[in-house]
C-alpha cells in the first residue's frame, strides 16, 4: 500500500473537527510522517500541529529545533516546542527517563479528545519485540507498540507502523526531503542503538525477513494480550464489577496467574502503575493472611491492601501535613491541602464560628437518638478503611466536634445532632 494512502487511513479514523499533531524530532520518520500528513490534512480540510520536544541532552538539540523550524515554516504547519527537563536521578535510565519527560510534554501540549501520531516504524518494532525478550517480558510486553491506542483521553496512533525503514528513506529520498540525524543513535552502548547497529543487520543477513517476522511475532502477541484482557474483565464482572476492591475469595479461587492478570488489568482500569513481578507475588501470597493481618503491598505510584475480605487497589493516599488548621463559615468553599471542598454545614443556632483540622484522637459526636459517640469506633461501624481515616478532616466549634468531613470525596462521614451539612 502506498505510505500516502495509509497516512489517509489514519486521518480517516481520527474525529473529525479534532486538532492532528505530529511528534517531530526533525529525523527521517518523523519528517516524511509530517509531510504525507500536511498533505492529507489539506486535502481533507483537517487541522495539523507539529510538536518538537527538546531534551537538553547533547549539544546538537539546539540544531533539531532550528531543523524543526525550517520544516514548519517550509510546510505552513504551526510547531510549538517543548523543553523538557530529563531526570537522570530516577533509576530508569536514559532512555527511560528521556520517553517519561516526553510523554509528559505530550499530555501538556495535546488536549483531550484530539490525536498524536507517532513515527515508529516495523524495524522499531522489532527492535521493542526483542529488548522485551531480553528482559524476560511476558505477553504485554512482547507485544511492543500498538498501531493505535487510547491514552489519557487522547488518541496516539502509528500510522508507518507496518512500513520498513528502508521503505521510509526511499520514499523521503523521492519526494527529495532532508532531515538530520540524531548522532546520540550511534551510541552503542544504548541497548537499543546495539540492536539496531549490531544484531538486526547480523539476523537479517541470515534470515532476510527477520525484522518483518519479530514485527508479526509482536502483533500476535498484541493480539493475545487482546484475549488475556477480555478474560480478565470476565473475571472482574464475576467479582463484582469493581477493579478497585476485588473479594479476596473469588481472588483466591482463581488460579495463580489468573490473579496475576487480574490485578494487572485492575490497575490499568483505575490508571496505576503495573505491580513489578515480586511486589505481584509478594501480594498474592499475602491473600490468605488473617483477618487484621493488615496486609500493604507497595509498588511506586500505587499499593494495595486486604482489609474486611477485600482486596483494595489505590493509589498512595495522601497525608495531611501535621498541624495543619483552618477557621471556616460554614458556607465559603473549604480549601484543603488535599483539594478544595465545595460543602456547608449549619448549626442550629445561626451562623458561628468554626476550626477545622486533621484528627486528634479522642473525638467525640453527639448522634441523634444514639448520644455521644466515640469518632474512632464510629468510624469502624461506617466501614471507613484505616487508610482513609488519617486523611479525614474534623469540623469543631470552640472544642466540640461537629463534622467529619473526606475531603478526597468531597462529602460528610458523619453530622452531629441538631446540625445539617450537604
Amino acid at each position: 500500500m502506498p505510505l500516502q494512502s495509509l497516512i489517509d487511513d489514519a486521518l480517516a479514523a481520527t474525529p473529525p473537527g479534532r486538532r492532528v499533531w505530529v511528534a517531530l524530532s526533525g529525523g527521517l520518520d518523523s519528517t516524511l510522517l509530517l509531510t504525507l500528513a500536511v498533505d492529507a490534512c489539506r486535502r481533507h480540510s483537517r487541522p495539523l500541529h507539529a510538536l518538537h520536544v527538546h531534551h537538553g541532552l547533547q549539544a546538537a538539540a539546539d540544531d533539531f529545533e532550528t531543523r524543526c523550524r525550517e520544516l514548519c515554516a517550509r510546510l505552513g504547519v504551526p510547531l510549538v516546542v517543548e523543553r523538557v527537563s530529563v531526570d537522570l536521578a530516577a533509576g530508569r535510565g536514559l532512555e527511560g527517563a528521556a520517553r517519561e519527560a516526553r510523554y509528559a510534554a505530550f499530555a501538556r501540549r495535546v488536549a483531550p479528545g484530539e490525536s498524536l501520531w507517532l513515527a515508529q516504524h516495523r524495524d522499531d518494532q522489532a527492535e521493542t519485540f526483542l529488548l522485551a525478550a531480553l528482559r524476560g517480558s511476558g505477553v504485554r510486553g512482547l507485544a511492543g507498540m500498538p498501531s493505535a491506542r487510547a491514552w489519557r483521553k487522547r488518541r496516539l496512533r502509528r500510522p508507518l507502523l507496518g512500513v520498513s525503514r528502508a521503505e521510509i528513506e526511499a520514499e523521503a529520498t523521492r519526494l527529495g526531503l532532508a532531515w538530520v540525524d540524531d548522532p546520540s543513535n550511534a551510541d552503542r552502548a544504548q541497548d537499543r542503538n546495539f540492536l539496531r547497529h549490531d544484531i538486526l543487520p547480523r539476523l537479517a543477513g541470515h534470515w532476510p525477513g527477520a525484522g518483518e517476522a519479530l514485527a508479526r511475532s509482536a502483533a500476535l502477541a498484541a493480539e493475545a494480550d487482546g484475549l488475556l484482557a477480555d478474560l480478565a474483565g470476565l473475571d472482574l464482572e464475576r467479582l463484582g464489577g469493581d477493579p478497585s476492591r476485588l473479594p479476596v475469595g473469588g481472588m483466591i479461587a482463581l488460579s495463580p496467574a489468573r490473579q496475576r492478570l487480574l490485578v494487572r488489568h485492575c490497575c490499568e482500569r483505575l490508571g496505576l502503575p503495573l505491580p513489578p513481578s515480586r511486589r505481584l507475588a509478594t501480594l498474592q501470597g499475602q491473600l490468605a493472611a488473617r483477618a487484621d493481618a493488615g496486609v500493604r503491598v507497595a509498588w511506586p505510584g500505587a499499593e494495595a491492601r486486604v482489609w474486611r475480605g477485600h482486596l483494595h487497589l489505590l493509589a498512595p493516599p495522601a497525608e495531611l501535613p501535621a498541624g495543619w488548621r483552618v477557621e471556616w463559615d460554614g458556607r465559603s468553599p473549604l480549601v484543603t491541602p488535599l483539594g478544595e471542598c465545595r460543602v456547608w454545614l449549619a448549626s442550629p443556632e445561626g451562623p458561628v464560628a468554626l476550626r477545622v483540622s486533621g484528627r486528634r484522637g479522642g473525638e467525640r459526636l453527639r448522634l441523634a437518638g444514639r448520644g455521644r459517640r466515640d469518632l474512632k469506633r464510629l468510624l469502624q461501624e461506617l466501614g471507613v478503611p484505616p487508610w482513609v481515616r488519617g486523611r479525614l478532616l474534623v469540623v469543631r466549634r470552640g472544642d466540640e466536634a461537629v463534622a467529619v468531613l473526606d475531603p478526597c470525596k468531597g462529602g460528610w462521614l458523619v453530622v452531629a445532632e441538631g446540625w445539617s451539612g450537604a
